[in-house]
């Protein structure tokens, strides 16, 4: 860097990336601007020029100076090896700028502090940063150990984690082709361990957010549900709370959703078949998200699901990563998940896809029912998918169209309650006999019986025990 240089760089006033110090009685304050600039955009910080004036006059430089310059840059941590330039100033025999440039390319390791402090920039001033501004720079920093979900539990053992929750998904992934055969054979410990959900023997976060038996010490692992009369929160119809793992919350979901929708009707050649009004896969698929890129570092806040007259919204105290935002989702793009390790698991055991494509499936889904886009939203801290409910008129037609072929669909002997059990299980075959008869609001009796009619007829297998099984269909 020449004279030429520098006076080109200050041929406008101070700004973002450029403090100027009248001489190095200021170092200190020089200090703290570079150490913004660091945390910033970077920028430069010259000694030897008056801010007011520009007027280059520079100073003389001793080995004493040089000594505290050094003194002074060594209280930046993390360390930064900055060279400092000294530029004669052709006007004045013996007197030197004393030049430091703070380079984004090469010093990358934000957040800096300098004598202990963090600084940053808010235009051309020089500020002290704020507590959550510098813990989120860590977290950015040192992702991977400040990652919530990869954190070993303080509170829970591999004992406290619910075997047949974890023994379904593995089985789910081994179907899926996710998982090798041989894990169905492995203790839970081992399961876990393959999954990358133990760190020192204890379970991460992500062990206990998906497979927990006790979230005693865990209330952010929690489903927030209510379907309102009207188009605001005035009055309840229906009101629920659920803490328990991913799975818990999930299924308890579902069953809302079945409980507060309505449910129409087509005829299929002699088979009735049946559907939520919003699609109870597209409802599935935004939940999961919900679920998945929650911020659990933030306990004062929950998933909720919403039903109005009008919408339904699913909401998760967080936000969208930098690459994202509500005017893009719906375009392809990258998966970037904020609890990395809770959606590598999902992925695995089938319950999500890895490359971004939740949100192009959610829309896809709603037109294929001809329902509107869903609207994703981010404000206050919360993201937000809105659907549209059909009015009344939308589903007239399915309600004509099944009192016109009634009696076929007694010819067929298709019976009503076993096609709404076959539709619970399509979408969860994890899915409970006491869960089924909540979603369909009969007895558990009830769904024994039917569910003994249908394998009886082949429709329905069980794989595996009551603990760690699994439903699976073989024929409509």
């Amino acid at each position: 860097m020449t004279i030429q240089d520098i006076r080109q760089l200050i041929s406008g006033d101070e700004h973002r990336q450029l403090e100027l110090k009248k001489t190095t009685g200021e170092l200190k304050d020089a200090m703290h601007s570079l150490c913004a600039m660091l945390n910033s955009d970077g920028g430069y910080v010259i000694i030897g020029i008056a801010p007011s004036t520009l007027k280059i006059q520079g100073q003389v430089v001793s080995d004493r100076t040089r000594q505290e310059i050094a003194v002074e840059l060594r209280k930046i941590e993390p360390y930064v090896n900055m060279p400092v330039k000294y530029i004669d100033v052709p006007e004045r025999d013996g007197c030197q700028l004393i030049v430091f440039h703070a380079d984004k390319h090469l010093y990358t390791d934000s957040p800096y502090i300098y004598n202990g402090k963090p600084y940053y920039k808010l235009e051309s001033t020089t500020m002290a940063m704020p507590q959550q501004m510098y813990e989120d720079m860590l977290r950015k920093r040192d992702y991977e150990l400040f990652r919530w979900d990869n954190q070993a539990s303080k509170y829970l053992t591999v004992a406290d984690m619910s075997e047949r929750r974890i023994r379904a998904a593995v089985n789910l992934g081994v179907m899926n082709g996710r998982l090798d055969a041989s894990a169905e054979g492995e203790s839970v410990e081992t399961l876990l361990a393959k999954l990358k959900l133990l760190r020192d023997g204890r379970p991460t976060n992500a062990a206990v957010m998906l497979f927990t038996a006790n979230t005693d010490d865990y209330p952010e692992m929690e489903l927030r549900m209510a379907c309102f009369r009207g188009k605001d929160k005035n009055i309840f119809i229906d009101n629920k709370q659920v803490i328990g793992n991913f799975f818990d919350l999930l299924d308890a979901g579902i069953a809302f959703c079945f409980r507060n929708l309505r449910v129409s009707g087509k005829i299929k050649g002699l088979l009735r078949e049946e559907r939520l009004e919003i699609p109870i896969e597209a409802l599935r698929e935004a939940l999961i998200n919900a679920l998945c890129h929650r911020q659990y570092e933030r306990t004062n806040g929950s998933v909720s699901l919403a039903i109005y007259d009008d919408r339904v919204e699913i909401i998760n105290p967080g936000r969208f990563p930098a690459q994202l935002s509500p005017e893009n989702i719906k375009l392809p793009h990258e998966s970037y998940p904020y609890n990395k390790l809770i959606a590598q698991v999902l992925y695995q055991t089938s319950y999500l896809e890895k490359w971004g494509t939740g949100a192009g499936r959610i829309v896809q889904i709603c037109r294929e029912q001809n329902l509107p886009e869903p609207e994703w939203k981010a404000e206050n801290g919360m993201v937000s998918i809105v659907f549209s409910r059909p009015k009344d008129d939308d589903t007239a037609n399915d309600t004509v169209n099944d009192t016109v072929n009634d009696t076929a669909n007694d010819t067929a002997n298709v019976n009503a309650i076993q096609n709404e059990i076959i539709e619970a299980i399509k979408f969860n075959n994890h899915i409970t006999y006491d869960e089924i008869a909540d979603a369909l609001k009969v007895s558990r009796k009830t769904v024994a019986r039917h569910i003994s009619s249908l394998k009886e007829k082949g429709v329905l297998v069980r794989i595996g025990g009551d603990r760690g099984g699994f439903w699976e269909i073989r024929k409509e």
